[in-house]
């Protein structure tokens, strides 16, 4: 006797929510996806709904062409959880196929086998760009059948090398998602990313669009400038100075140039004076809540102190805050319990790192102190749009952003520091633009223009 799979295990069809309801820039999405034959890459701001988006294509190819497979490639655990969570909503029963091997591996060849036969009409499968690598999961991607759509989850990453060999190449129905579908400082690997998934497709929904639109909230913005310490601007000064002579060298090992700008990046991240600062902005904040700190992944340079750690004694043990920590290491049913003790109000504050990277969704966030430091344009965007996200309680948020004050330089050093500035303080400018207080935020923004002379005179 035969055993009727489909019987036995979840269907799991895609189907749209009845209360949902799409945007119109999702809706003209959707469109240009299909009439570009089922490929591209949505290029919309951090919380405007590309999650969204992504399932009720699902969902419409499903009703067109009997969509059999949704596979969902996410660069960490915790957007596996996340995609877990919004894939349900559209009635579908996805396997998890990260970590351990012995979790998935069963289950996931059953129902291919049962998707195969015909005898389960529908799977989905979650799984992290690591997993996408291991034999084990490549042996499986083979049984794929041609009717299955693959989603690329902040795609950028699939950039890399050994990532984007990894993807199958049978597979013809593909979707990319991201804020910023482009690499930084890698060009071959952008073009890898939109080779495979696609173009981008109309409309791309920028900060501002998606403002407008109501899917993001709106906020306040203050930049909050900080100076180095003597020990600080001395380093500073030699890691910039090295920085132009490889700048200019034509023959310089492209490496050496990315570890000084990384260095001096962490340089800035954690300039220690950034506590004094906090302690300051705090002092009059202690009865808030729904608080998030992003601090850099570095050690402070003269003590050896990670940033972190230096934070969560400043708030927890001197000001009192009730805090606690979120990071890699935080396990994924720890970051849900962390989740909602934050939207309760239980904790009022989070202090994270590099979480506003990639795709975590924690729209309870009303206040955000950013001490992080980032020259990457991804991170940049990521890090401030990510608290925008609309929450029940809130309809607005606010966000103090540090920016680090350049010390005294050489004239030639100053040459090289005034194009980086001047690129920095470009897309500060932008955001600030957006913010309900633009006019106060800019001056504050045009005053540092104007004093380390970053305004071209064309």
């Amino acid at each position: 006797m035969l055993l009727d799979l489909g019987s036995v295990l979840p269907s799991g069809r895609p189907r749209l929510p009845s209360d949902l309801s799409l945007r119109p820039y999702q809706e003209q999405a959707i469109a240009n996806w299909f009439a570009a034959s089922g490929r591209g890459t949505l290029k919309m701001a951090t919380g405007s709904g590309k999650t969204i988006t992504a399932l009720a294509i699902a969902s419409r190819l499903h009703q067109a062409i009997g969509l059999q497979v949704l596979l969902i490639i996410c660069p960490y655990r915790h957007l596996v959880t996340q995609w877990d969570r919004e894939c349900r909503r559209f009635d579908l029963d996805p396997i998890l196929a990260f970590e351990s091997v012995h979790h998935w591996q069963g289950p996931l060849t059953r129902r291919l086998t049962a998707v195969r036969s015909q005898s389960l009409p529908f799977l989905t499968i979650i799984t992290t760009n690591a997993t996408l690598m291991r034999d084990r999961f490549q042996w499986q991607l083979k049984y794929l059948p041609a009717k299955t759509l693959i989603i690329g989850d902040e795609v950028h990453n699939l950039g890399a090398p050994r990532l984007e060999t990894a993807l199958p190449r049978h597979v013809g129905l593909r979707l990319g998602l991201s804020a910023t579908p482009e690499r930084h400082f890698d060009d071959a690997g952008t073009d890898a990313v939109l080779g495979y998934f696609g173009d981008v497709l109309q409309p791309e929904l920028s900060l501002g669009d998606a403002i407008k639109a109501g899917a993001l909230v709106r906020y306040q913005y203050y930049p909050l400038f900080v100076p180095l310490t003597s020990w600080e601007s001395e380093q500073y000064a030699k890691l910039t100075h090295r920085i132009g002579w490889a700048l200019g060298d034509d023959s310089r090992d492209p490496d050496e140039l990315t570890a000084l700008l990384v260095k001096r990046s962490r340089l800035i991240g954690t300039a220690s004076r950034k506590l004094d600062i906090l302690r300051w902005m705090m002092r009059s904040r202690l009865n808030t809540s729904h608080t998030l700190f992003y601090c850099s992944d570095g050690c402070d340079s003269e003590t050896n102190t990670p940033q972190i750690d230096a934070v969560v004694r400043l708030l927890g043990r001197e000001l009192g805050f009730r805090i606690n920590t979120y990071t890699a290491e935080t396990s994924v049913s720890e970051r849900e319990q962390l989740r909602q003790q934050f939207e309760a109000g239980e904790l009022q504050g989070l202090v994270a790192i590099r979480c506003l990277d990639e795709g975590v969704d924690i729209p309870a966030i009303r206040t955000a102190a950013i001490l992080a430091s980032s020259s990457n344009p991804r991170q940049f965007v990521q890090r401030r749009g990510r608290i925008l996200r609309p929450h029940p309680s809130k309809d607005h948020a606010t966000l103090f952003d540090t920016i680090v004050l350049p010390p005294e330089l050489d004239r030639d050093t100053w040459e090289v520091e005034r194009n980086l500035l001047k690129k920095e303080l470009k897309r500060f400018l932008e955001f600030a633009e957006l913010a309900d207080n633009a006019e106060e935020a800019q001056q504050q923004l045009r005053g540092l223009q104007d004093k380390f002379g970053l305004v071209d005179s064309d």
